[in-house]
């Protein structure tokens, strides 16, 4: 695995940038979260989490998948 291929994987995102990914709002992740049907957030600070990339993109992959079934 090359060196940009690695960042790309552990690559962390806003809230914010996940929302606008997503197209839903934050108490909309937030419940997804708590029910174990969205990836798990990673703890930043006190007040802010942030997501792997490559996680919500599996997510919304897979969402799409189910659309096509």
């Amino acid at each position: 695995m090359t060196h940009v291929a690695a960042n790309n994987n552990y690559a962390l995102i806003s809230l914010k940038e996940t929302c606008s990914l997503t197209s839903m709002s934050k108490t909309m992740i937030h419940r997804l979260r708590s029910e174990g049907r969205f990836p798990s957030a990673v703890a930043l600070g006190e007040k802010r989490i942030a997501f792997l990339r490559s996680e919500v993109f599996d997510w919304i992959e897979k969402k799409l998948a189910a659309r096509a079934a």
